[in-house]
């Protein structure tokens, strides 16, 4: 028997030579225009060639030919999705579930759409039910791990991913996704070789590259990462993550060209949301653009947020909660638990929600300790950590990361609390619409426009600092590693906070002031490029030394006071780091920027009563370090106030500044 055209082109459909059975489909229609089976099959094989558009025209056709075909519902909806058309997508597997309730496939595509628009629970109940119809299918136990993922249950997830492996050993999907499980549960080593083994799969798998670049670069691994990423570019030009990560791997390797390169693109990466919030605030300091990527972000991943969960409370004692990801040996808890420990427990009933492990050290002992009430929620999912908060009916929810790794996004999108603010740990606006409030103040955020949430200002400065540390005897010059007799410039932030324009002015500075060295906190992988740049200058490299990592903080603020100016940096600030030298007696110069991360040190300095180490401009910042640094006296004056004005300005003061933030929270309540 003569196998008809129609039947020639499913065969070449089936064996995946999409063009030519296309060509025949379309001869078996022009034979006859109202072949169901040619019309449908059609728009499959178009879709299935990259042709979305032009497929759905002839499923749609087909449907006009037998409207009740549950096959081209499944594959009309599938089409949708490829051009996510979600909505109409979902509506066609209903169609399809309608007519055959118990389709595995239907409810395997179905699931995925729901995962599309955020609707995790019925996604897995989608994902559960078309395992129970057909059990043992390698992608649908896959797609269960990838919705757990979604759920914050990375546990249940890895579980997941392994069951499909065992099955489905060289799916380099499975592998890339089982990667992710590990990097979220801190298996870092083993979440890269999950993705090694998915990348030796299929090379040009550019997710999975971007996925194994970023969890080298949580490795500290920065050169590895940033070719990582480059490939991943290479690979996909539209990685959503590639850029952003390669631009903060430039960043902590101090490669002054190509961050250069990269900050020229940040415009329109941001557009096309190729940049992530974190890393645009060492790139940029355009609070209107940083909204934007913000924006961006957010709108992302929460296109429809859940129904908010928070009540209306009356409580005698106003009930806060802190949640953050950062309890434990971290700025964030050194600069809080002071103020923590000092809440007016009469008129405040203070909580803290971890979100991430324990890491056992003292510094997460005493936090924990400073809280009333201190809840470990690092296991659980953000559905349930938003349900204790409405449980405990906490009236205020301060979130301590905003855009940082390990966010609370997913808990405060479901909205527990009546009022939730950002604070502290993120410098600059979140754009999220489930945050009301970002507690600042006038310095370092004096234009509503660059902020989604409403600004309250503190009185004086927004950051608070833990005034209980000692600072113990200081070592000799010589038991630093530093010359004695010489004017030592100092930078202890981190690397990626350097940029050619700043780090050009530091060695001009060591060219114009005899005998002065710079104190760098050791940056790694970035060391060579920095002494790259001081060589192309002309200097000796001896001119720049890197101090080691300390045993502790306090040993570090001991060494600190060794330093006669610290050098700020822009358009990100020292924060913390800021802190902890003028903590320690060492003048902090900067200038004042341009949105919040780059406002923080003048912030600082208002605060403590010190505005002439402010400058307006770059350039004068440069000037003002080079007369300093010529004029002794005036710096020993200077050194002089800071000693006095440590004890009695209001930036060290944590009773004061603890009883402004509780006015401020009695104010938004």
């Amino acid at each position: 028997m003569t196998q008809s055209t129609t039947d020639q082109a499913v065969a070449l459909h089936r064996s995946g030579n999409l063009t030519e059975a296309a060509r025949l489909y379309r001869a078996a229609l022009t034979s006859n225009p109202r072949n169901f089976t040619a019309r449908h099959l059609l728009g499959v094989a178009l879709a299935q060639d990259g042709q979305a558009e032009a497929g759905l025209a002839e499923i749609e056709s087909a449907l006009l030919l037998r409207p009740t075909d549950t096959e081209a519902y499944l594959n009309r909806a599938n089409v949708f999705r490829m051009l996510g058309r979600n909505a109409e997508a979902l509506a066609d597997f209903n169609r399809a579930l309608a007519a055959r309730p118990d389709w595995p496939q239907v409810l395997n595509n179905r699931g995925g759409v729901l995962q599309d628009l955020k609707r995790f629970d019925e996604a897995l109940a989608d994902f559960d039910r078309a395992l129970a119809l057909q059990p043992g299918v390698s992608t649908v136990i896959n797609n269960r791990g990838g919705v757990l993922l979604d759920l914050g249950r990375p546990r249940e997830a890895l579980a997941a991913f392994d069951q499909a492996l065992a099955l489905a050993p060289a799916d380099p999907v499975v592998l890339n996704n089982r990667g992710n499980a590990l990097r979220i549960l801190g298996q870092l080593d083993a979440a890269v070789e999950s993705y090694d083994r998915a990348i030796a799969l299929r090379p040009d798998y550019s997710e999975a590259q971007s996925n194994r670049a970023g969890t080298l670069q949580l490795l500290k691994r920065h050169a590895e990462a940033l070719a990582g990423f480059v490939t991943a570019m290479a690979l996909d030009p539209r990685n959503p993550t590639a850029f952003g990560g390669a631009a903060m791997a430039a960043l902590n390797l101090c490669d002054f060209p190509r961050a250069a390169r990269y900050a020229a693109e940040m415009p329109a990466r941001v557009a096309a949301g190729q940049m992530q919030p974190w890393g645009l605030l060492g790139y940029s300091g355009g609070e209107a653009l940083q909204r934007q990527c913000a924006a961006a972000l957010i709108a992302a991943r929460f296109p429809a947020p859940p129904p908010p969960l928070a009540g209306r409370y009356a409580h005698d004692r106003l009930r806060v909660g802190y949640i953050s990801s950062d309890f434990g040996r971290h700025p964030v808890t050194s600069q809080l638990v002071e103020v923590i420990e000092r809440h007016d427990r009469g008129g405040f009933d203070i909580h803290g929600f971890a979100t991430a492990r324990d890491d056992s050290g003292a510094e997460r002992r005493r936090i924990a300790a400073a809280f009333g009430h201190f809840h470990d929620v690092s296991a659980m999912p953000p559905e349930a950590v938003a349900r204790l908060i409405r449980e405990l009916e906490i009236d205020i929810l301060v979130d301590l990361n905003g855009h940082t790794r390990g966010d609370a996004f997913d808990v405060l999108a479901r909205r527990p609390a009546p009022v939730q603010a950002s604070w502290l740990g993120y410098a600059g606006t979140t754009a999220a619409p489930f945050l009301d409030v970002c507690i600042a103040d006038r310095v370092v955020a004096p234009d509503q426009a660059g902020f989604s949430e409403r600004l309250e200002y503190l009185p004086h400065s927004f950051m608070p600092h833990d005034t209980t540390r000692a600072i113990g005897p200081a070592p000799s010059r010589a038991e630093a590693g530093l010359p004695d007799g010489a004017f030592v410039f100092c930078s202890f932030n981190n690397a990626w906070k350097f940029n050619a324009p700043l780090f050009g002015a530091w060695v001009r500075l060591l060219r114009k002031v005899d005998d002065s060295v710079l104190w760098l906190r050791d940056p790694g992988e970035a060391r060579g490029n920095l002494l790259l740049a001081v060589r192309n200058a002309g200097l000796d490299t001896g001119r720049v030394i890197f101090a080691p990592h300390a045993p502790s903080p306090d040993a570090h603020l001991a060494r600190l006071g060794l330093a006669d100016l610290f050098l700020d940096t822009m358009p990100y600030n020292a924060h913390a780091t800021a802190c902890d030298a003028l903590w320690a007696g060492v003048p902090v110069v900067t200038a004042r920027g341009t949105a919040y991360a780059g406002r923080v040190a003048a912030s600082l300095l208002t605060a403590l009563d010190l505005p002439e180490l402010i400058a307006d401009t770059p350039p004068d910042y440069e000037a003002l370090a080079l007369d300093l640094a010529r004029d002794p006296a005036r710096l020993k004056a200077i050194r002089d106030r800071l000693a006095v004005n440590r004890m009695t300005a209001p930036l060290f003061d944590m009773a004061r500044f603890t009883r402004d933030l509780e006015a401020l929270y009695r104010r938004i309540a």
